[in-house]
């Protein structure tokens, strides 16, 4: 009698940099990665057959692992945050590490913030940023951008911007600096929060080779306050 066939674990990776990290791990794992030139296709199935990788917008990946259309994800800490998606959140990962600041010009960086009685801040975290200003009690007006954050100020569309800093040398560019650190963010794997039940044994063999192949011991339980969580605003 033969064994009964599994069902591959879908893994959504989000496009670029983070997908390029995610899958070096994923060998330096033991894990089987796509097979041959993909080219231009979205879903990539592993040598082996057991993972499917789904190339996603880094923003859609935690609304892919939280309907269930992917069992695992790999994202920002940032990208989760920003997307409330409700996933668990297995283990960190060692790439991806930034910080989503706030910045304002050189010349004056905190004016708008102490003075004026509602600063516009341009970003792409518009949840980040309301939950940053309410809990200061600030009145801001969030202008939510999908392009370069960093022209807001340059052109007069914006007091101060919300954005990720790597090593500032673009803020410093374009004559803007970090006012404060609203949360320090790396890569992140998440998992469906049904398949990490009914998948468990296969879910927890990818995280225990991930976890031997970084070297640390992140928590083997889900996170399930991860939304109230790791939302430090330092003054």
């Amino acid at each position: 009698m033969t064994a009964p066939h599994l069902a591959p674990l879908v893994v959504a990776l989000p496009k670029g940099r983070l997908a390029d990290q995610t899958l070096e791990l994923f060998q330096t794992a033991g894990l089987s990665l796509p097979a041959g030139d993909n080219g231009r296709k979205l879903i990539l199935s592993s040598a082996d057959a057991s993972l499917h990788y789904v190339l996603a917008k880094p923003a859609d990946v935690p609304t892919y692992v939280e309907y269930g259309a992917a069992d695992l994800g790999v994202c920002g800490l940032d990208t989760l945050r920003e997307s409330r998606r409700q996933v668990y959140e297995p283990l960190l990962l060692p790439f991806g590490h930034c910080r989503l600041s706030l910045c304002g010009p050189s010349d004056r960086p905190d004016t708008p913030l102490r003075y004026a009685s509602q600063p516009r801040v341009a970003t792409k975290y518009p949840n980040l940023t309301a939950d940053f200003f309410r809990v200061r009690g600030v009145n801001a007006e969030i202008i939510t951008l999908s392009g370069s954050v960093e022209l807001g100020p340059l052109v007069g569309l914006a007091d101060l911007i919300v954005d990720l800093v790597e090593t500032g040398n673009t803020l410093r560019a374009n004559g803007l600096v970090e006012v404060r650190v609203i949360m320090e963010t790396q890569a992140v794997l998440i998992a469906n929060r049904a398949a990490y039940h009914l998948k468990n044994g296969a879910i927890q063999q990818v995280i225990g080779r991930l976890r031997a192949a970084t070297g640390h011991g992140g928590s083997e339980q889900p996170d399930e306050q991860a939304l109230s969580k790791r939302l430090p605003y330092p003054e």
